[in-house]
């Protein structure tokens, strides 16, 4: 597989545009992580009391991270009504963390190749627009009406003048 990619392209692009958006992904990373903390210190006080399985805030971390993750393991599951309201959040919750990201990184990839192929246009116009700017100087530089002190004629006069 890198053997096909030598110039490292794909991963230049995917570095690129990670770092482009990284307060957007920081920030949905730090949203992410406090719903985990909010979520499993909810899941904790809803169901200390009645369920064995959550005797520690660091079990209700090990549910949280399980359930937001979606992995959903089944080992730790609460039992009390507002427990898993809390739960069903959660879940709903981690399947948009995960598809925010890949929003994010979609759409960057979407401007970095409108971005390249916009450039790439530009620079197959750039030739012909300063061939055609150096043509016209040309032009208004060679003709006798020309009065700019910019062109040859200046050293011409000077050249005539000992006569």
């Amino acid at each position: 597989m890198l053997r096909i990619d030598r110039r490292a392209g794909t991963w230049k692009l995917l570095g690129s545009v990670v770092w482009a958006h990284r307060q957007e992904l920081l920030t949905t990373l730090y949203i992410g992580f406090l719903g985990l903390i909010f979520s499993s210190f909810l899941v904790y006080l809803c169901e200390k009391s009645t369920n064995e399985k959550y005797s520690t805030f660091a079990d209700a971390l090990w549910w949280g991270v399980i359930t937001l993750s979606t992995v959903g393991y089944g080992d730790k599951t609460p039992e009390t009504w507002p427990g898993k309201m809390i739960a069903s959040f959660c879940a709903l919750l981690g399947i948009s963390f995960f598809a925010l990201p890949a929003g994010i990184l979609g759409s960057g990839f979407a401007l970095k190749v409108q971005q390249h192929q916009r450039q790439k246009h530009l620079i197959r116009r750039r030739v012909p627009a300063a061939r055609l700017i150096q043509c016209m100087w040309r032009h208004y530089a060679a003709t006798p009406e020309s009065c700019s002190i910019a062109t040859w004629r200046v050293y011409l006069a000077t050249i005539q003048s000992p006569k």
